[in-house]
């Protein structure tokens, strides 16, 4: 009998230390900055999101991950200055509730309270604040219907989540306290006493107060950035924390896999899942989702929509034959770049009634005098356009001349530059080497031979560029090098681009007057050799990558590493 117990303590024994050898898997679903977007996005091309599709997508994923939590950044209420879809006080407070009902049905674990939540205020909020599904929850937030963290057992790990709220919010909360968080480390401390192993920060700070909490508050694994708009850049990683970001408006769901072994997080997984029409509607959703708010969830292609009873159970879609609208393309056989088919299926997303109508440049004497014309492919379309119902939500896009319409290039695009003096043979290449694939592109186009350009731009006495200071210096050592080093031009970008965050730069650079370089870049001289470098960028309103200049006339972009051989084509056409 004492063998056969000593036989099993050794086996519970083998199994924990095996365990412990392993790492194991926590599955996070997330969403934030949805605004109570309950519907697909009137997006020209992926319609995705809606939160009908992503209630189907959750199940779905919880049957194969039953433990996931699921987490929201802040910033699921209706209003606000970065709401799409914002209707009227009464709508969108509806949108609101219906949204967060939706959110009690998919079971989400947790919430952040960004300053969105008090659009409506203080009433509105506790109305409908719960402390579970999903916890409200705010560390620097005052009520009862709020929670600091909570502690979830995920895959047989204890993982603790904790809310911040942005201190902007106390504007709208009408007499809730909302304080700086001072003593957040004490609680992370606190959490990791108690076992927690993986802490995660759901925050709606700024980027700049996140960053900060990152660098004195040691113990955060994951933070999640609730704050950020679309396109604003954000680190993945700073120390041992990882940072995420939600995708805009619900239309993809987040997908987080952590791995963690031996009580510390040593890897995350991120990825982001389209809410596209392949996915069906949810049934329990569909039953508290009216058919429409407005007229922008009324979409039928050819038809045009509009939204009867809005915001109730009983609304319903009429649909009509809509107007007709000629639109006119000017483009010419001559330009091998030019491709109206994608701004085309744009304007009749927005416009069903649009019906083309194509004219070669040099049939268009007069049209291109009289509306001023640069550049192919011009779209231009009469007054009459400004009797559809989308309008005002597209006029932005379009600028007034006389009786027309005209898209503007930024939206349409540019490809052939009518007066420009055509060069044969030659290739420009406007880009950042601070891209992820700057040195396979490179790489790739070196045989080319392209003229480089960098992405800057002129600002007061120096310069700007995406990234700063940084990326200038970049910018002034490369046009240096380009100079004095031209036989090594090509080596050294693909070398720093590789190793762009390191500031060893003259690593790239073996046996060369390397004080040389560093006395041009920082002299007069890089300045005069950088703005004679984007000479170009400004003629041609290049303030993005990756663009392509050919034969001095024809422009056209990549996304990502080009195709050598389709490259290839291009210049041989």
């Amino acid at each position: 009998m004492k063998s056969i117990k000593t036989i099993l303590f050794l086996f519970a024994l083998l199994v924990l230390i095996a365990g412990n050898l392993y790492a194991k898997e926590i599955t996070i679903l997330y969403t934030g900055n949805t605004h109570a977007m309950l519907y697909p996005c009137n997006c020209p091309i992926e319609h995705d999101g809606g939160i009908s599709r992503r209630a189907s997508l959750v199940k779905e994923l919880r049957r194969k991950s039953p433990g996931l939590l699921l987490l929201d950044c802040g910033a699921f209420t209706a209003g606000g200055l970065m709401d799409e879809y914002m209707q009227n006080t009464r709508l969108d407070m509806q949108r609101s509730e219906v949204n967060l009902k939706a959110m009690e049905l998919m079971q989400y674990d947790a919430v952040a309270i960004s300053s969105d939540e008090f659009n409506f205020g203080k009433d509105f909020f506790l109305k409908n604040a719960r402390k579970n599904n999903p916890a409200f929850l705010s560390v620097n937030l005052e009520s009862d219907k709020v929670e600091p963290y909570i502690i979830k057992q995920v895959s047989g790990i204890k993982v603790g989540i904790i809310g911040l709220t942005n201190l902007s919010a106390s504007q709208k909360s009408e007499g809730l306290n909302i304080n700086a968080p001072k003593a957040i480390g004490q609680l992370v401390s606190h959490l990791k006493d108690e076992g927690v192993e993986v802490v995660i920060v759901l925050s709606t700070l700024s980027k700049k107060e996140d960053l900060d909490l990152i660098s004195k508050v040691k113990g955060i694994d994951v933070l999640f950035a609730g704050h950020n708009p679309e396109k604003e850049d954000l680190e993945t990683k700073v120390g041992s924390t990882f940072i995420v970001r939600s995708p805009w408006q619900g239309r993809r769901l987040g997908k987080l896999t952590l791995e963690v072994k031996n009580g510390k997080l040593i890897n995350c997984k991120i990825e982001e899942i389209r809410l596209s029409d392949k996915i069906a509607d949810d049934p329990d959703v569909q039953a508290i989702l009216p058919r429409c708010y407005s007229d922008a969830n009324c979409k039928k292609d050819g038809l045009v929509g509009s939204c009867q009873s809005p915001g109730e159970l009983k609304a319903s879609c009429l649909f009509a034959e809509p107007n007709k609208l000629r639109l006119v393309i000017i483009s010419t056989e001559d330009c091998i770049v030019c491709n109206t088919e994608p701004v085309l299926e744009l304007l009749k997303k927005q416009f069903p009634g649009i019906s083309a109508e194509y004219i070669d440049l040099k049939q268009a004497g007069n049209l291109i005098k009289d509306l001023s014309i640069k550049v192919l492919p011009a779209y231009i379309i009469g007054r009459e356009v400004e009797k559809e119902n989308n309008f005002d939500n597209f006029k932005n896009n379009l600028e007034l001349i006389g009786d027309f319409y005209l898209l503007k290039p930024q939206v349409s695009g540019v490809a052939y530059f009518i007066n420009r003096q055509i060069k044969k043979g030659s290739l420009d290449l406007f880009f950042s080497i601070f891209d992820k694939d700057a040195a396979e592109l490179l790489s790739v186009l070196r045989e080319f031979n392209p003229n480089l350009h960098f992405l800057a731009v002129e600002k007061d006495l120096g310069f700007d560029a995406k990234n700063g200071s940084f990326e200038i210096e970049e910018y002034l050592r490369g046009v240096c090098v380009q100079k004095y080093y031209p036989q090594k031009f090509w080596d050294y970008l693909i070398c720093r681009a590789k190793n762009i965050s390191s500031s060893w730069w003259e690593d790239c650079l073996n046996e060369t007057d390397v004080l040389k370089i560093k006395t041009c870049a920082r002299d007069s001289e890089g300045a005069l050799l950088l703005k004679e470098n984007i000479v170009l960028n400004k003629e041609v309103q290049v303030m993005f990558g990756l663009n392509y200049l050919l034969d001095n006339y024809q422009m056209f972009s990549s996304r990502g590493v080009p195709d050598k051989e389709e490259l290839r084509k291009i210049i041989k056409k």
